[in-house]
């Protein structure tokens, strides 16, 4: 999903970059008053962990491959908008150090990868939360599905600057784009409820999405 140089108008590349610079500074704001010495450590991990999991792919179909986002599980231990931080210093990383992404379209993928993905799952949990049992499986089960949202929020977007730019119709570039993320989607769901569950078992109290009583 990480969009390279030339693929975007600048025009285009600007419009992603605003909300993609207005969503970190409103996180990096958030950091500067919610982290304490115990949430810290967990950020960094995290962020750790999202790094070295974008850099493995796995093979889906036709010769396409795919890699985890980490949007999904950062915005549930961390909130949405520390996950929009940590998804933009692992781009940034990625962009500058191994040349994967632009940097002239650093912040669509940081919108696209993080910002969305991040807010779609935030959204979905304090919405889940207001209507859903308060159980573990059920808070497993809206992780899996916030995440495999979040995959398919993201390459929506990703089709929809691509097609703006003039550089794919968009009636090419969008069934291609879902249809191989859907199940990039499925394997982004499978690890971020493996790992969720893992951290329910042993901190509950760091996952930040975990309501109470989601653990009977």
């Amino acid at each position: 999903m990480h969009i390279p140089d030339g693929f975007l108008t600048p025009e285009v590349a600007a419009a992603c970059a605003v909300p993609a610079i207005g969503a970190v500074g409103y996180g990096l704001r958030r950091a500067s008053r919610e982290l304490d010495e115990r949430r810290v450590p967990l950020l960094g991990v995290t962020a750790a962990f999202v790094f070295a999991a974008q850099m493995l792919n796995f093979p889906v179909a036709g010769g396409t491959s795919g890699h985890f986002l980490g949007a999904a599980l950062a915005a549930i231990l961390l909130g949405p908008w520390l996950a929009s931080v940590v998804l933009a210093v692992v781009l940034v990383v990625q962009s500058f150090v191994f040349a994967d992404g632009g940097v002239t379209a650093l912040g669509a993928n940081v919108l696209n990868m993080g910002v969305i993905g991040a807010l779609v799952v935030g959204g979905l949990m304090v919405g889940a939360q207001r209507v859903l049992p308060q159980r573990r499986g059920v808070f497993l089960a809206v992780a899996g599905a916030g995440a495999w949202l979040a995959v398919m929020a993201g390459a929506s977007a990703t089709a929809l600057e691509l097609a703006i730019s003039g550089t794919v119709p968009l009636g090419t570039v969008l069934p291609a784009m879902l249809g191989v993320h859907t199940l990039i989607g499925i394997g982004e769901a499978v690890i971020t409820v493996a790992a969720v569950s893992a951290v329910m078992s042993t901190r509950p109290d760091v996952v930040r999405a975990l309501p109470q009583g989601a653990l009977a």
